[in-house]
């Protein structure tokens, strides 16, 4: 067994998915890499995108949603993004523990430590996988970047209208980018009738 303090060392895939996938590793290239924990803002984002996410395909059961450490298996990266997004008909492969293929969007929220990995490395990752839409949500600077594919397989940065998020993989889906920056998140109950109310 590869030693569990060392960071960056070389593993198989078979080894880290076995041992590391479930302990917020990620692995690139071969190496394996230790994801820092989060902060409590950062937990508090992913849980209410993952809870939003989650009322709207249960009243729009079109797709699912997985968080991290959940594995995404594209090219010769194993990602674990904060949140995925996969569509009933992502062409992809689907399995308890992994995600064989590029999710139709991957959330990151960009916490100090992995700023060039989520601005940088999982941008062209993404990009090159074919993941549909990236969306980058930074506590930090209290801003969005959503990103959408164009025809030339490229990301194309998407401007929220009047603060307003909207995508075409996603029908009647609007987020209020701002519900993001408030000081006390929405809970659960108030998530899961704003979803209500937006698709009624």
């Amino acid at each position: 067994m590869v030693d569990k303090s060392t960071e960056a060392v070389e593993v198989s895939e078979d080894i880290y998915m076995r041992e590391y996938a479930a302990e917020f590793h990620e692995w690139v290239g071969g190496a394996l890499i230790k994801m820092t924990p989060v902060s409590a803002r950062h937990d508090g984002i992913g849980g209410m995108m993952r809870e939003f996410c989650r009322a709207y395909f249960a009243l729009r059961p079109i797709g699912q949603v997985r968080s991290a450490p959940f594995v995404m298996r594209i090219g010769k990266s194993r990602r674990e993004p904060d949140l995925q997004i996969i569509l009933n008909d992502n062409p992809g492969k689907l399995t308890d523990t992994y995600m064989d293929g590029p999710a139709d969007i991957c959330i990151e929220i960009v916490s100090p430590s992995n700023e060039a990995v989520d601005y940088g490395d999982k941008f062209r990752e993404y990009e090159q996988a074919g993941v549909h839409e990236y969306w980058i949500l930074d506590p930090m600077r209290q801003e969005t970047r959503f990103h959408c594919l164009n025809s030339k397989g490229t990301y194309t940065q998407v401007i929220p209208e009047d603060g307003k998020y909207t995508t075409p993989l996603l029908p009647d889906f609007v987020l209020d980018v701002s519900l993001l920056w408030r000081d006390e998140l929405p809970d659960l109950f108030t998530v899961a009738q704003m979803v209500k109310d937006m698709l009624d």
